[in-house]
């Protein structure tokens, strides 16, 4: 009988890590949207990292900078008490982490393609920042909202290496459907690691469709 805790797990920690991403990568995609800043390319840098390092790497790096052995974990884990390795809160911050350019690019990208009259009109009848952008930017770029909330939530269900790294194997706690697969598989258990694909395939390839219908024409057409 198959055990649904990985799959619960999986998708809590997609849910609350989706919802965190939003918060963050709001103010810092409308911030390289629209900065004139020379370190502009080092912070996009930065946020396309985890397109391309291996998800091992930059799991060791989380593991080593938030263990309790060492010095900025230990202040965690003494100060704050927060312990990030091989906890449930490690694997939402090390998911937000890599998760991170799939909600800020989409972002990031629909706001610049937006004509600064938009801006430059709301700013002339007396809107601050944060009315503009919640009332005529946001409106505007729903469809690129929508590709970075699905395309967050999908990456953080299919995570790997770094959710091993920094979590390890714990059921119930940070045993997660990609680590219940590779465990399946570990001892031949092909019968329940295909009942985990399975479902984890069916789930994002639905997820995948519906963000392409809804930008396809459905989406635009019911919410210009």
């Amino acid at each position: 009988m198959i055990d649904w805790s990985p799959l619960i797990l999986t998708f809590k920690l997609a849910t609350i890590t989706t919802i965190l991403l939003w918060i963050v990568a709001l103010p810092l995609a409308y911030w390289l949207a629209f900065t004139k800043s020379k370190i502009k390319p080092i912070i996009e840098a930065l946020v396309s990292m985890p397109l391309v390092l291996p998800p091992t790497v930059l799991g060791f790096y989380m593991l080593v900078a938030f263990s309790p052995a060492d010095g900025f974990g230990r202040w965690l884990d003494q100060w704050l008490g927060l312990r990030l390795v091989f906890s449930f809160e490690g694997l939402v911050f090390a998911s937000m982490i890599y998760s991170l350019p799939f909600m800020v690019q989409p972002i990031q990208s629909g706001l610049s393609n937006l004509s600064p009259l938009l801006k430059d009109a709301s700013f002339v009848l007396g809107k601050s920042k944060f009315t503009t952008l919640r009332k005529v930017l946001l409106p505007n770029i729903k469809p690129a909202l929508l590709t970075g909330i699905v395309l967050s939530f999908a990456h953080t269900i299919g995570e790997f290496g770094v959710v091993l790294m920094i979590g390890g194997n714990i059921p119930e706690k940070t045993k997660v459907a990609s680590i219940a697969i590779y465990d399946e598989v570990e001892v031949l258990n092909y019968s329940a690691a295909n009942t985990y694909s399975l479902i984890l395939f069916a789930i994002t390839f639905s997820i995948l469709c519906l963000v392409y219908f809804l930008n396809g024409g459905f989406f635009k057409r019911f919410y210009k």
